[in-house]
C-alpha cells in the first residue's frame, strides 16, 4: 500500500495569534500615547479652572496643583461686577454678525466659481487664489478702513474680514461636488441661480457649511488685534481686548480686585482674575463646539474631494 502523504501543520493559527498580539500591543501603545496627549492638553485648562476657584493667597503660595484650595467664587463675583458683560455682549455681536456676513459672502462668491456657464470662472478663481499668498499688508488695510470712515465703529471688525479665501475655496469645492444633473433639472423646471443656491446647493452642503461657521465664529471670537488697531472707544471693546489687558499687560482693573469684605480679603488676586477671565471667555466656544463637532470631519472631507 502506498502511504498517504501527511499534511503539514498549518502556520495560519500561529500567524493569526502573532497578528492578534501585535495588533493588541499596537492598540495599547496607541491608546497610551493618546491618553498622555489628552492629559497634556487638558491639564492647563483644568489648572486654570481650579486656580480661578481657589483662594488667591493659596495660589500665590503655589499650593494649588490638583484641586481647588479653600474654594471660593469671589473672583467670579468680582468679574461680573465689572464691565465684562459689556465686553461679552460686544464679542457675541461681533461673532454672530461677522459669521453671518462671512457665510453670505463666501457662498455668493463660491457658487459662481462652480458654474461652467460663467465665462470668467477661471480668471476669477486665479485672482482669488493669488490672495492666499499675497496681501496688501497692515498699513494699506488700516488706511482703507480709515478712508471709508469705519474707524472706531463696529463695522471695522466685520466688513474688512468679510471673507476668507481659504474657507471660500473649501465651500467652492463642496459646491462643485454636487451632481451637475441635479442643477440642470432645477434649471429645466425654471429655477434661477439664487433659487438653486438656496434650495439645492446650500441644503446639500450642510456639513461643510457647518464646519465653516465654526471656523469663522472661532476666528471672530478670538480676534483682538483688529480691535486694537481700529477701536478707540472702550465701550466697543470685545472681550478679548479685556483679556489681553489682563494677560499681556498684567494689570487687572482696580475696581475688580478690591476685597469683597471680611473673610474674603485677598481671595481675589491678579492671577485668579486672569484664570477666571480665561474660563469666562472660552466657555461659550466650548459650549457651542459639541453641537457642530459631528459635522467637522465630514465637512472638511467633503470639501477636499475635488481640486
Amino acid at each position: 500500500m502506498t502511504a498517504l502523504p501527511q499534511k503539514r501543520p498549518s502556520s495560519r493559527p500561529t500567524a493569526i495569534r502573532e497578528g492578534g498580539i501585535a495588533r493588541t500591543l499596537f492598540q495599547a501603545v496607541n491608546y497610551s500615547v493618546l491618553f498622555l496627549l489628552m492629559l497634556v492638553t487638558l491639564y492647563p485648562l483644568y489648572l486654570t479652572v481650579i486656580t480661578s476657584l481657589s483662594n488667591g493667597m493659596d495660589v500665590m503660595r503655589g499650593v494649588v496643583r490638583w484641586r481647588p484650595v479653600n474654594a471660593t467664587l469671589a473672583t467670579y463675583k468680582q468679574i461680573f461686577k465689572g464691565d465684562i458683560m459689556i465686553y461679552m455682549r460686544n464679542s457675541v455681536f461681533y461673532t454672530v454678525a461677522g459669521t453671518l456676513v462671512n457665510m453670505v459672502m463666501s457662498c455668493l462668491c463660491a457658487y459662481p466659481l462652480t458654474r461652467r456657464t460663467f465665462c470668467a470662472r477661471k480668471l476669477f478663481t486665479a485672482m482669488v487664489t493669488v490672495t492666499l499668498f499675497f496681501s496688501g499688508g497692515m498699513v494699506p488695510m488700516y488706511l482703507t478702513v480709515k478712508q471709508f470712515g469705519m474707524m472706531d465703529t463696529i463695522w471695522a471688525l466685520i466688513l474688512p474680514a468679510a471673507i476668507s479665501t481659504y474657507n471660500m475655496i473649501i465651500i467652492r469645492t463642496a459646491f462643485a461636488s454636487i451632481p451637475e444633473s441635479l442643477i440642470e433639472s432645477a434649471q429645466l423646471d425654471g429655477a434661477n441661480d439664487l433659487k438653486i443656491l438656496f434650495s439645492i446647493v446650500i441644503p446639500l452642503s450642510k456639513a461643510t457649511l457647518s464646519t465653516m461657521v465654526l471656523f469663522y465664529a472661532v476666528s471672530h471670537w478670538n480676534s483682538y488685534f483688529d480691535a486694537m488697531m481700529y477701536i478707540r472707544t472702550k465701550s466697543l471693546y470685545p472681550l478679548q481686548i479685556h483679556l489681553r489687558n489682563l494677560l499681556v499687560a498684567g494689570v487687572a482693573n482696580e475696581d475688580l480686585v478690591q476685597a469683597t469684605g471680611t473673610g474674603e480679603a485677598f481671595a481675589v488676586t491678579e492671577r485668579t482674575m486672569r484664570s477666571a477671565t480665561i474660563v469666562v471667555s472660552t466657555l461659550p466656544i466650548l459650549i457651542v463646539y459639541p453641537f457642530v463637532q459631528r459635522y467637522f470631519v465630514t465637512g472638511v472631507m467633503i470639501g477636499s474631494v475635488k481640486g
